[in-house]
């Protein structure tokens, strides 16, 4: 496995390219009518929300100011194998940690995420004595970019697995020199996470997911007999909530190339679809019940998001694994209990 340290680095000439497509915005005519407990998100982003935002985009972001903060930690660009011996560019961040013996972990993001969502927890993990904690608890944090995202492009193949993608981070890790790591992700992040414990338990010592699933939960209504006791309410619950909260899966999963078209050549398009994710999966209600993504979110880090995809003109690979997830069946790699 190749490394070699990187550093983010965004062209001028990426920045005043987006400068000049946001002042050149063709605002559409929005009807009026939104009354529903959603209001002006009834539809989908709101209007006025998103130009507010690309207004901030376009003359109070300063994209310099995050650049230097994401090069205040060490970046490495790896060339991992893949399948059928195909390198994979996979950029990742390597903190060591200060303490006797720091446990390395890897930590994996999802979609519409990055590495940087996850950048909040490397003083912590790597430091916590700094944070009141006890030096012994420790840990090497390795953040990758998933393949296809931000840094880890181009995607040389046409699209990626979790499984294969679980197969990459055990590489990875080995070329960074551990042979055993604990696992942590959210999201796709999760699904990685919980491969690597199916397929790759023998070098963890441990995983944690944000989001408990297993490779295949989600496919089809459950029968009533698959249902413990109690299990009903939430079922139903969960099956009402993703009618709108996996909408996307929809076009990504079955024609994402079409709607990556639109999102590749409009930096406000592009900036719609991840802020309305990002609002309908955050726990951004407030007590009077109206829905805020700036509770959780502020601009500039909206817009960070948004940089991040548009610069590296990612968006169209980031989709491929949900193309892989629907196409692509899932099998398990052995047949041991537990699984």
């Amino acid at each position: 496995m190749r490394v070699e340290p990187f550093e983010v680095a965004i062209p001028q000439a990426s920045l005043d390219d987006l400068h000049r497509r946001l002042d050149a915005t063709r605002r559409p005519d929005v009807p009026a009518g939104a009354t529903g407990p959603e209001g002006p998100w009834q539809f989908g982003t709101d209007d006025a929300f998103l130009h507010d935002l690309a207004d901030h985009w376009r003359h109070r972001y300063d994209w310099r100011a995050h650049e230097r903060a994401m090069n205040a930690w060490p970046h490495f660009l790896a060339q991992v194998p893949g399948p059928d011996g195909v390198e994979i560019p996979v950029h990742f961040i390597h903190a060591k940690g200060k303490g006797p013996n720091p446990l390395p972990l890897i930590l994996t993001h999802g979609w519409p995420w990055t590495f940087w969502d996850l950048a909040e927890v490397i003083g912590p993990l790597t430091d916590p004595a700094a944070y009141g904690g006890d030096p012994a608890d420790s840990f090497d944090v390795v953040i990758p970019s998933l393949p296809g995202y931000c840094f880890s492009t181009p995607l040389p193949v046409p699209f990626l697995t979790t499984a294969q993608v679980a197969d990459l981070w055990v590489a990875l890790m080995r070329g960074l020199g551990y042979e055993r790591f604990c696992a942590q992700g959210g999201d796709w992040g999760a699904i990685v996470t919980i491969e690597l414990g199916h397929a790759h338990s023998d070098v963890l010592h441990g995983i944690a997911v944000t989001m408990p699933s297993f490779p295949g939960a989600s496919r089809g209504p459950h029968a009533p007999e698959d249902l413990l006791p109690g299990e009903e309410d939430y079922a139903e619950r969960t099956a009402r909530r993703l009618r709108t909260a996996s909408s996307h899966v929809a076009v990504m999963g079955t024609d994402p190339q079409t709607l990556a078209h639109a999102l590749h050549d409009s930096p406000v398009g592009l900036l719609s679809w991840l802020v309305e994710r990002r609002r309908a999966w955050s726990d951004c209600e407030g007590p009077d019940g109206v829905r805020d993504v700036e509770r959780r979110f502020s601009k500039d880090a909206l817009c960070t998001l948004a940089s991040l995809y548009w610069h590296t003109g990612c968006f169209w690979s980031t989709e491929r694994m949900y193309w892989g997830r629907v196409h692509v069946p899932w099998t398990s790699r052995h047949d041991r209990t537990p699984a």
